[in-house]
């Protein structure tokens, strides 16, 4: 293994709260032979707190069509990814997002046309369920190189961008950058929060990272702003698919907004019974009134 290999190995195989591997696995369950590996990240694994707030998991199926018994879910899935789906167990709420290892793979490289899977990864994460002997070292092998790919990404796209040439500048810079790029109710200064919730891991894993190509700050400039036309428009596009995949999904994203932004946004009957026609009425709203950026 690299460097980067084996810091990124050790992260993912860190203990976390048995409820979450109980919940991971039931995650697992419910898409069958498709599963390959669940991925726990995101505020919950951060603050370790579990209790009262929404668990965030990622399970990586081998092939949509695997994974669902329904054509139009799988259609879905693979022509925008992830497909978003709540869940709840032993007392937990959480969601999970489903992804092919073909398209983790290709949307945590520079190349992909939105930052919303390597963005995520790049952070702390941890495998928290993989699919049998058999094939659990393959597996491994796929999530420990996309993860390591994600921080790869992000930090040769910010490189160019950020105000110095240090690790602490570029990783701070890159998460700022993604927060532009996506539909956001949270603070600016939550993406600097996530430096600040473990500066040491973000420094080793800089060291660990291969060496790459400049890219120039004319052609950063390029590939953010088209990062941020296209990440808009396919926020607004998830947000309405969410609408039809996520029973409950309209007042999922009500509650997120509201926790994060202080409003005080109610759905209302009619939004519930069309959810599709109710999350696209509710976006301009949102931006009008500064809750979203």
């Amino acid at each position: 293994m690299t460097d980067l290999q084996t810091i990124i190995a050790a992260e993912l195989a860190e203990p976390v709260d048995p409820r979450v591997v109980a919940m991971a696995a039931a995650v697992a369950a419910q898409h069958g032979q498709a599963s390959l590996a669940v991925l726990f990240y995101g505020s919950c694994l951060r603050e370790c707190q579990l209790d009262g707030l929404m668990l965030d998991f990622y399970l990586i199926v081998s092939d949509y069509g695997a994974a669902y018994s329904k054509r139009w879910m799988a259609a879905a899935n693979r022509l925008i990814p992830p497909n978003v789906f709540p869940f709840a167990h032993a007392g937990l709420a959480a969601k999970y997002a489903v992804l092919s290892s073909a398209d983790f793979e290709a949307l945590n490289r520079p190349e992909a046309s939105t930052v919303s899977v390597w963005a995520r990864f790049c952070q702390p994460v941890r495998l928290v369920w993989v699919k049998g002997e058999g094939i659990a070292e393959g597996v491994s092998a796929l999530i420990i190189d996309g993860v390591g790919q994600a921080s790869a990404t992000l930090t040769q796209l910010a490189r160019p961008m950020a105000d110095g040439a240090d690790a602490d500048s570029v990783w701070r810079a890159g998460f700022a950058l993604t927060y532009t790029c996506e539909l956001r109710a949270e603070r600016g200064s939550r993406s600097g929060s996530i430096v600040d919730s473990d500066p040491l891991r973000y420094a080793r894993i800089a060291a660990a990272l291969p060496s790459i190509s400049a890219m120039s700050r004319d052609e950063a400039q390029k590939r953010w702003a088209k990062l941020r036309r296209h990440g808009k428009l396919m926020s607004v596009v998830r947000l309405a698919k969410a609408s039809l995949t996520f029973a409950g999904g309209i007042d999922y994203i009500a509650w997120k907004i509201n926790r994060h932004a202080g409003t005080a946004i109610q759905i209302k009957p009619w939004q519930r019974r069309w959810p599709l026609l109710g999350a696209i009425t509710l976006v301009p709203k949102l931006f009008a009134s500064g809750a979203i950026k």
